[in-house]
């Protein structure tokens, strides 16, 4: 996922996981895998958003997991950020291209995986795009390569078939509890001396866009992911329940406000959430919005570094 500015840990810690949990860090991906091929045959034009944000959180909890943050389902030059609040009435458009982002844990140990669902033709070419993005930087990744050359070899990918990256979206390693940890992956080239880590764990994902775009995102003005950041003395018995219920059940990572219906009256909650966001104890995302309005495809593995390249998870 695109989630930023998460917290970190030693990355001593990230790149030492022991085999228990690396198991964990499977099973959470293989978990992740069923769910996404799931969702891609699932998904279809005019169907509501909210189906599919439930779908694919359902799965992920069916089959043993949680999730790791909301299900995205980021919409045309939508990039990412996007999941259905309580009662969410948008459908899916017809003609669109889809995007749908998912994050699954077992006991913290995070994976990511996304992938575009494209029901326009003049988009498919643009969506394998950012398919074989993916698949090159795969196939390039070992262990001490620069981060900076994984962003050079997605760039060149997506150029070469006369699309343009999105330069300021980035895939990011993985830990737990963690979505963003430590080092980020570029999907484009750039001058940075950050190295890929045996032993470590990251979240490749190429953004495309068309050739005429600006190619950057933009924050949105909707914000419907949200994550814990402190907690906060308060004299308001619902906004200490409330803030509560967030800490112990979702920690560092990020929920949506789906998850959080029945914690409080309902006739309470609207006041008490918005505290807890003028408070700074929770903190909102932005949806991520392609500057030029130009479509955007995304596709997205978790994979684990070994000796002489990676394992993908996802």
């Amino acid at each position: 996922m695109t989630l930023l500015a998460l917290m970190k840990i030693s990355v001593t810690q990230m790149n030492s996981y022991d085999d228990e949990a690396l198991e964990k860090f499977r099973l959470s991906g293989n978990i992740l895998r069923k769910t996404r091929e799931e969702i891609r045959k699932f998904v279809r034009e005019d169907m509501p958003i909210i189906d599919v944000c439930e779908k694919a959180e359902g799965l992920i909890r069916q089959n043993g997991g949680k999730p790791a943050f909301p299900c995205n389902v980021s919409i045309n030059e939508t990039a990412a950020h996007y999941t259905s609040p309580p009662n969410d009435s948008r459908r899916i458009p017809k003609k669109s291209i889809v995007k749908v982002d998912i994050g699954a844990h077992v006991d913290g140990y995070v994976t990511d995986t996304a992938v575009t669902i494209c029901f326009n033709p003049e988009y498919r070419s643009l969506t394998e795009t950012a398919e074989q993005a993916l698949k090159a930087a795969i196939e390039n990744i070992r262990p001490e390569m620069s981060t900076s050359s994984i962003g050079a070899i997605i760039e060149k990918t997506i150029k070469s078939r006369g699309f343009r990256p999105i330069s300021n979206l980035t895939g990011h390693q993985v830990g737990r509890y963690l979505v963003h940890a430590g080092t980020s992956i570029p999907n484009v080239s750039q001058l940075s001396f950050a190295k890929i880590k045996l032993g470590a764990v990251y979240a490749i994902e190429p953004f495309a866009t068309l050739a005429d775009a600006v190619g950057r995102v933009e924050d949105g003005e909707e914000a419907t992911i949200f994550r814990f950041l402190k907690s906060k003395s308060t004299k308001e018995i619902h906004g200490k329940q409330l803030l509560k219920h967030i800490e112990e059940n979702f920690r560092t990572l990020p929920f949506a406000e789906r998850w959080l219906q029945g914690v409080v009256p309902d006739e309470h909650y609207k006041k008490t959430f918005q505290e807890l966001l003028t408070s700074k104890a929770v903190m909102g995302y932005p949806i991520f919005v392609e500057i030029s309005r130009k479509p955007v495809a995304q596709a997205e593995h978790t994979v684990l570094l070994v000796e002489n390249g990676c394992e993908v998870l996802t």
